[in-house]
């Protein structure tokens, strides 16, 4: 649903509150699992559809380590469980995969370190409800993962949800350029926020160079052979990558462009990320600047359609690396100085710096307060996005004071760990029926 064009806040307030009569708040609270008319293990198989399937038994191993490690490999079931429910019909940019490890910290172009949502393969446009309902859940099997019993990880829920609404409230009352720039401004003082700034801090372009390069005979970097998780690309391959670069220039802004031109390449490696990203082509490519002490390292990282692309009517049959970088400027008020997108034969792609400074969460660190915390920054993120890309008007209509919609999600966030915990189980008896091959 979209504000009617020169409606003043007010009526946009007033448009999203109408929308309860539409789908209730309460509504919101509901899984209803009995419902759903998929198999949650079938779905996770066909979201593995484009990727190299030799490398899926490397991602499936990763989903084995735990309920949570499982939830993040599986967005493509939770898409499917939101998709069947009622939502509010008021979309904005989602982050598509959030959760607490898709936050992070990195250097902004100004070089100064920010906290932020650092993962946005699955951003699409979507109801606001979907990103809060994901990281809500992520906070509870998180918090599961890292010692809080059920209460207190139901709590730190419904605080992240508190705060989404606080927030919300806040910027449906501020100037719309300065909702835009907002930072946030508490990182220091919360212990998994200020430790992958630390992190980011002490990662250095130089320190890839020596954890993925050695020497040749004549002293030129060349990557490692670290198999099965990275190794490096000669060749006809290579130079079709080397190739890609060239359109990937043309995404970038003329300033940057610029900047970018004072590079060159060097060599090409393959890299297996993440979790949910395991099985997506994923290219890295080492540039040169003003000498070898000057290293700087582009991803070039296949993207295929969002995991909520087929629920969504209206979704763009679009470059699915442009769709990413764009859903991430959308989102962000800060973003990779070199961020684009580019293609190699069929394939699509979203272009970046590699661990430009970079530092993820710790779960240790979730221990005690820390998980409350994160929770009331994670809010807060999450509502500075939608605000970004949506209207805060229309969400703070629709909340209202934020108490019972934090009730109904904190509610659902719970029901949905139990789920995850449940396809979880499902899906370690597939490895063991032979079913599913984790390496």
């Amino acid at each position: 649903m979209k504000a009617i064009a020169g409606a003043s806040a007010q009526q946009r307030i007033a448009e999203g509150k109408n929308r309860r009569s539409v789908v209730s708040r309460q509504v919101q609270a509901n899984l209803d699992p009995r419902d759903r008319r998929f198999d949650p293990i079938a779905v996770l198989l066909a979201s593995g559809a484009g990727r190299v399937r030799q490398l899926l038994p490397i991602k499936y191993a990763r989903m084995k380590e735990s309920p949570f490690a499982f939830f993040r490999g599986a967005v493509s079931i939770m898409a499917a469980d939101l998709a069947r429910l009622p939502n509010s019909g008021l979309h904005v940019q989602l982050c598509g995969d959030a959760h607490v490890q898709n936050l992070g910290s990195f250097a902004a172009p100004d070089g100064k370190f920010v906290f932020d949502l650092n993962d946005f393969d699955e951003t699409i446009q979507g109801p606001w409800e979907w990103d809060v309902k994901r990281m809500a859940a992520s906070l509870v099997l998180a918090g599961q993962q890292s010692g809080h019993g059920r209460a207190a990880c139901r709590a730190a829920a419904e605080i992240c949800i508190e705060s989404y609404c606080r927030s919300i409230q806040e910027f449906s009352r501020e100037p719309v350029l300065q909702v835009a720039r907002h930072q946030v401004h508490r990182e220091d003082r919360i212990e998994p926020v200020h430790a992958a700034l630390r992190q980011s801090e002490r990662a250095r372009p130089l320190d890839l160079l020596k954890k993925f390069t050695k020497p040749d005979r004549h002293g030129c970097p060349r990557f490692r052979d670290q198999r099965p998780l990275f190794w490096r690309i000669r060749g006809q391959a290579a130079q079709e990558i080397l190739r890609s670069v060239d359109a990937y220039r043309q995404t970038l802004a003329p300033e940057r462009r610029q900047l970018f031109g004072l590079f060159r390449s060097i060599d090409v490696g393959f890299k297996v990320v993440g979790t949910g990203s395991v099985g997506l082509r994923d290219y890295v490519v080492l540039f040169e600047g003003n000498g070898p002490k000057d290293p700087m390292f582009l991803q070039i990282k296949q993207e295929v359609a969002s995991a909520y692309a087929r629920f969504l009517p209206g979704a763009a049959n679009q470059h699915q690396g442009r769709r990413v970088a764009e859903g991430q400027r959308a989102i962000q008020p800060l973003s990779d100085l070199l961020l684009g997108w580019t293609s190699i034969g069929s394939h699509e792609y979203l272009v970046r710096q590699l661990n430009d400074h970079k530092g993820i969460i710790d779960l240790q660190l979730l221990r005690g307060r820390g998980l409350n915390s994160l929770a009331m920054v994670a809010g807060e993120l999450l509502s500075r996005g939608h605000a970004r890309s949506g209207d805060a008007c229309q969400i703070c209509g629709y909340c209202g004071s934020g108490v019972k919609i934090a009730k109904a999600l904190g509610n659902f966030a719970a029901e949905y760990a139990d789920q995850t915990e449940a396809d979880y189980h499902a899906f370690v008896a597939a490895i063991k029926g032979g079913k599913i091959k984790a390496a």
